[in-house]
């Protein structure tokens, strides 16, 4: 088990596996999952290792996988039945289908979409920024569709008449309770593989805004701002991102 600073809490742990926290605790009494004792009732976890211990066992709530052992491709995908209500992704060859987003969800995309296009349109006017849904493919297994992504003046080629092909230079996920897992875990690794250089994580839950850089390849996290502070990224100058503008829900007022 790794003793080095990888190592997460019980609740960070849960929080990014969409499990409850006497989940993870069952597990550690169990021995079900690897850990390092602190002290009494002092726990911490290294997640990959629980990740491999918990393969095939850990779902998200609400996630809706298919069960086929196919490895889909995307001309599979373009072969889908298009059902209301639902939308799909395939992540190396596993084909993802999960509810379409909330209202909280879409007016949070358009809030941060029209920050980033006033921004990039000042700093780089022939890039775009394209919010879901728009496929991304990542070679002939891998079909996401993040909420947000922009593509740089310099990579016009990726730009495809039905799809970006490649790797755009910042996407963007908004967390919900279907999608904390696939977003924090499988997107993660698939982004970075990709060689997306920025990756964003907002969580409307817990009021997060978290941004990585990959960094001789692997992300490392370089900004995190939470409730209503402004977010300002060392990379983008002169962008400001009022977090109170993302949470506000007129229906609350």
């Amino acid at each position: 088990m790794d003793n080095g600073e990888d190592l997460i809490t019980a609740q960070v742990l849960a929080d990014t596996l969409g499990l409850c926290v006497e989940t993870i605790w069952r597990y550690t009494r169990s021995d079900r999952i690897p850990y390092v004792r602190l002290g009494k009732r002092q726990y911490r976890y290294n997640l990959n290792e629980v990740m491999q211990a918990l393969s095939g066992v850990v779902k998200e709530k609400n996630q809706d996988y298919q069960t086929e052992a196919k490895t889909y491709t995307y001309r599979d995908y373009l072969a889908l039945p298009e059902e209301p209500g639902f939308r799909y992704e395939v992540l190396e060859g596993q084909l993802i289908k999960e509810p379409s987003p909330s209202l909280l969800h879409q007016r949070i995309s358009r809030e941060l979409a029209f920050i980033l296009i006033s921004y990039f349109r000042q700093v780089d006017p022939q890039g775009e920024i394209f919010n879901a849904p728009l496929d991304v493919t990542f070679q002939d297994t891998t079909v996401v569709q993040p909420d947000i992504l922009y593509v740089t003046g310099n990579q016009l080629e990726i730009m495809k008449k039905t799809r970006i092909d490649g790797a755009p230079t910042l996407t963007v996920e908004i967390i919900s309770d279907s999608s904390r897992r696939k977003d924090r875990v499988q997107k993660l690794q698939i982004y970075q593989k990709a060689g997306v250089q920025h990756y964003w994580l907002v969580n409307p839950q817990d009021k997060t805004f978290e941004c990585f850089v990959l960094k001789d390849g692997v992300y490392s996290l370089v900004v995190i701002a939470t409730d209503d502070n402004v977010l300002h990224h060392p990379d983008f100058p002169g962008l400001a991102i009022p977090l109170a503008e993302l949470w506000y829900d007129p229906t609350q007022s």
